[in-house]
């Protein structure tokens, strides 16, 4: 026993020492004396006691989210080692594994499973304890169980499920910015023998957004929402071998400048002069001097309010965001024979997203302004954006159920979607787009297709995405208190679709060809206030090509009607993956673990959402090898440890960049996939609880990841393409690139110099990745003769973090802390509880994630008419994903049976 408790005393001391916070789930303790929870998980598909699963797991019941406050998927963060969320892109991310594009044609690494369906989103983990029975966090590949797109992880969510008794409760929540919360529940048995019923619904809405819009008129964002939930759920319990579920929700949003794809970030660098992968000929649209008749709407002018407040914006285009027509239907049907059992669970979803934002959320509030030449610029650009998604999850498993040394489990997927993301960016205020020009376009005198919506941008991706697997893992009791476990899953993924795009330019934008620079054009003073569209979607900027991209399966056609150009795709992918295992359990109280997993994620396109039809779209799979090591232990009922210490090898990381690409005469921003080939990422997590007395818990953990590059040679900073910056390591020296022609960059070409340099990334960090996580959270409940009162608080750390591959200063988001509160009353006899609260008390500014960075150019000196030579300047411009600022507010429960 020594030896546990001399383990268990230094982990807590580790965790004292770096002021460590927790996750585990537990419920507050009652006066009869002091006992940690029994939390059950399922996270192995079969019921088990968390300390015996030889994983890494956090948990979280309903009633622990009400005790630490956790609202949130951003609160989960806080108490979750290595796990990290954006809640502005919806992107998961664990153990520095991560999504880094929304492109529905790549895959998330984190796997979420709500009631044992596959979701392709991270929403429902959102939802509050009172549709939630528990949320566990697996860390780690899981290889075999989980196998789909669960290269880092897998987030499952326990509905809470139909009462055998009558039983009803009503939440209401009102807090600052005007955010009020109404949901209520009630289950219970029907009027059919063995049919019971739940119902659940909630309305959230939130007035006030958390960033002022200084703009007169203009609303204010973040978490601006008005969002509806509605679910229905029943049980059939047919006979003693046979029962059945099902559950179905509606959703919907009505939403201003909140959730998911909304404005979430923090960018305090003067307003940005760079926009939509083009150069502009005003730094600052409007605030350079060279242009006249502008029309300013900001208060503060051409200072950018966020430079002195990280909460104010100055901005035309509101956010909006919306969910309609979505049915997420889940169930599970189960067969009891006498030594195992067999269930089918099936379900799917149907939703349309769309969001509408600005292109730039750094370009200054200007409204109008006219140039040298005379043509009157409305520069006020909006980006749309959608997902139109329908898909179908079968899986049938069968599980031994007969008391022995040997447990199995096997089982059969699939999985079948059906999705469109088309998005667009249109400038409204310019009649010029609607006739675009081209001497290419197959029309009298170059009249290309008419373009109603005046876009400058328009692409239509669609895509079927098939993924089957077969899998099986046998537990073996070979010894007392020894079990291996060895699992093993057959994965097979394919990707079929299209992609439709076109992309127009006009005035700001230099539009027409000039010989005198390769692949360049004439900036807009030439042409004047007659200035037309150009149509860039011809054979001059999307040409056949003698040789296909891998994955590409047809040449670009074009659609005289539509203008838009055309081609095709698909992959497939597949791969064996699974693990291995070794526990020892000398007691009930401890358990050690070694296991070895493989990961995989299938490889993918990046279409849509942030670029038209890419050079080279195509990405390949990701693969990871894990070894890791974990203690789970306890001391007496007042003391719990969990301890896990790993290692990954990460091959094929799928990072998303923007490069200059050249065809012909043309050179045109282009978007690729980059796969880093070798990346290593190892660290050390400890969760612990501490119960000394049956009135004081205390939570704490600590976290240190240090996940890297190991190779990768070429890649191009997308904001630094000459690798100027310092702490830049390119491959080859300036006069080297010169001599040897390196890549040009778009942005200097018109200028005649400028070269994109690749770098060695080895022991750059991945991105979203902080070197150390603490959280602590300390409970204390008071027996009252009216109830009892529990206070608690809890402070959270991270360490700086970076939001690219490419670490720079421009790249960092710093470190940060957090305080939070809250006070729990439970009235003697009484079935309510009152609950207030207060989020990030000292009002700092946290950070989601890493910071992105993009590269300003415009033309600097004055107008000169002609062709000019002038010189573009380069700079970069930082955007800090940041947490929400201070927050309070009153929560009441009441519970009827």
């Amino acid at each position: 026993m020594r030896w546990k408790q001399a383990l268990l005393a230094s982990g807590v001391l580790l965790n004292a020492a770096f002021a460590a916070g927790s996750t585990q789930a537990q419920t507050q303790p009652d006066a009869a004396g002091s006992a940690l929870e029994e939390v059950v998980v399922t996270a192995e598909r079969r019921n088990q006691r968390l300390q015996d699963v030889p994983l890494a797991i956090s948990v979280y019941t309903s009633q622990a989210r009400d005790l630490l406050g956790i609202t949130s998927v951003a609160d989960m963060t806080n108490f979750t080692p290595g796990l990290q969320y954006s809640s502005q892109f919806d992107r998961l991310s664990l153990r520095g594994i991560g999504r880094t594009t929304n492109s529905h044609s790549s895959d998330p690494s984190v796997s979420v499973y709500s009631d044992g369906i596959y979701e392709t989103a991270t929403i429902e983990a959102g939802k509050s304890p009172l549709f939630l029975d528990r949320v566990e966090v697996l860390r780690g590949p899981q290889a075999t169980l989980y196998g789909r797109n669960a290269i880092a992880g897998a987030i499952n969510l326990v509905s809470r499920r139909p009462t055998e008794e009558m039983y009803g409760e009503i939440r209401a929540t009102y807090a600052n910015y005007e955010h009020s919360i109404l949901e209520g529940a009630a289950s219970g048995p029907t009027a059919i023998p063995g049919v019971l019923f739940r119902v659940a619904v909630n309305w959230e809405r939130q007035k006030k957004g958390w960033y002022d819009n200084i703009v007169p008129g203009q609303p204010d964002e973040g978490n601006v929402i008005n969002t509806r939930i509605a679910e229905a759920q029943l049980k059939f319990n047919f006979n003693e071998n046979f029962e059945g579920w099902t559950k179905l929700t509606a959703m919907r949003w009505d939403n201003g400048g909140g959730g998911p794809g909304s404005r979430s970030s923090w960018n305090p660098a003067p307003y940005a002069t760079y926009q939509g992968g083009n150069t502009s000929i005003d730094p600052g649209y409007g605030c350079s001097g060279r242009v006249t008749g502008v029309v300013n709407l900001s208060p503060t002018g051409c200072v950018n309010p966020a430079a002195n407040d990280p909460r104010k914006i100055a901005s035309l285009v509101p956010f909006k965001i919306s969910l309609k027509d979505t049915w997420i239907f889940a169930s599970e049907w189960t067969w009891h024979a006498p030594t195992f059992d067999t269930k089918y669970t099936s379900g799917g979803t149907r939703y349309h997203y769309g969001a509408q934002r600005p292109t730039d959320t750094n370009a200054a509030p200007i409204s109008q302004f006219r140039l040298p030449g005379g043509l009157l610029i409305n520069p006020q650009e909006i980006y749309r954006y959608e997902e139109k998604e329908k898909w179908w999850s079968h899986e049938l498993t069968f599980s031994s159920t007969k008391a022995g040394p040997v447990q199995w489990l096997a089982g059969l997927y699939y999985w079948n979607e059906h999705y469109t993301q088309p998005f667009s960016v249109s400038l409204p205020g310019q009649p010029q787009l609607a006739a675009p020009l081209n001497a290419s376009c197959p029309r009298t005198s170059g009249v290309c297709a008419p373009n109603p919506g005046l876009l400058k941008a328009d692409d239509r991706s669609a895509f079927h995405i098939q993924s089957k697997a077969a899998y099986a893992q046998v537990d073996w009791t070979f010894a007392p208190k020894f079990k291996a476990t060895v699992g093993l899953r057959y994965a097979d993924d394919s990707k079929s679709g299209s992609e439709e795009g076109r992309v127009l330019c006009f005035a700001y934008f230099a539009c027409t060809p000039d010989p005198r620079v390769p692949g360049g054009f004439l900036t807009p003073e030439i042409s004047g206030a007659a200035t037309p569209a150009v149509d860039l979607t011809q054979i001059s900027f999307f040409p056949p090509v003698a040789t296909l991209p891998r994955g590409v399966t047809s040449n670009y056609t074009y659609d005289p009607a539509t203008g838009r150009a055309r081609r095709t795709y698909s992959g497939s992918w597949e791969a064996t993956t699974g693990n291995i295992g070794v526990q020892w359990e000398p007691d009930p109280d401890t358990n050690l673990y070694v296991r070895y997993s493989r990961g995989y994620k299938a490889g993918g396109f990046r279409t849509g959402f942030d670029t038209v039809l890419a050079t080279n779209p195509y990405t390949k799979p990701e693969h990871l090898d894990d070894i890791e090591v974990g203690l789970k232990a306890r001391v007496g009922q007042t003391l719990q440890a969990n301890i896990a210490v790993f290692r990954y090898d990460y091959k094929n990381a799928q990072i998303p960049l923007s490069v200059t690409t050249t065809t012909g005469n043309v050179t045109r921003g282009d978007a690729v996939f980059y796969n880093v080939p070798k990346s290593v990422a190892q660290g050390i997590e400890i969760e612990s609880i501490w119960q000394p007395t049956a009135h004081l818990e205390i939570f704490a953990n600590y976290a240190y990841l240090d996940a890297h590059i190991s190779r990768a040679l070429g890649p191009v900073d997308p904001a630094d393409p000459a690798a100027l910056d310092p702490q830049a390591t390119p491959l080859l020296t300036l006069a080297q690139c010169a001599a040897t022609r390196c890549p040009v960059d778009q942005f200097t070409a018109l200028t005649g110099g400028g070269f994109q340099r690749g770098q060695d990334l080895k022991g750059q960090k991945l991105p979203n990745a902080p070197k150390h996580k603490i959280a602590v959270d300390v409970n204390y409940t008071w027996n009252l003769a009216a109830g009892s009162l529990t206070g608690g608080v809890n402070y959270t750390w991270r360490a700086a973090q970076y939001g690219s591959i490419f670490n720079r200063s421009y790249t960092r988001s710093p470190s940060w802390d957090q305080w939070d509160a809250r006070l729990i009353y439970k009235p003697a006899g009484r079935d309510f509880t009152v609950i207030v609260y207060g989020k990030n008390l000292a009002n700092t500014v946290g950070y989601q994630g890493g910071a992105t960075a993009a590269r300003k150019a415009g033309f600097i000196g004055p107008a000169t008419p002609g062709f000019t030579e002038t010189p573009v300047t380069q700079g970069i411009t930082t955007s800090y994903p940041i947490s929400p600022p201070r927050t309070y507010g009153v929560e009441l429960q009441y519970r009827f049976y």
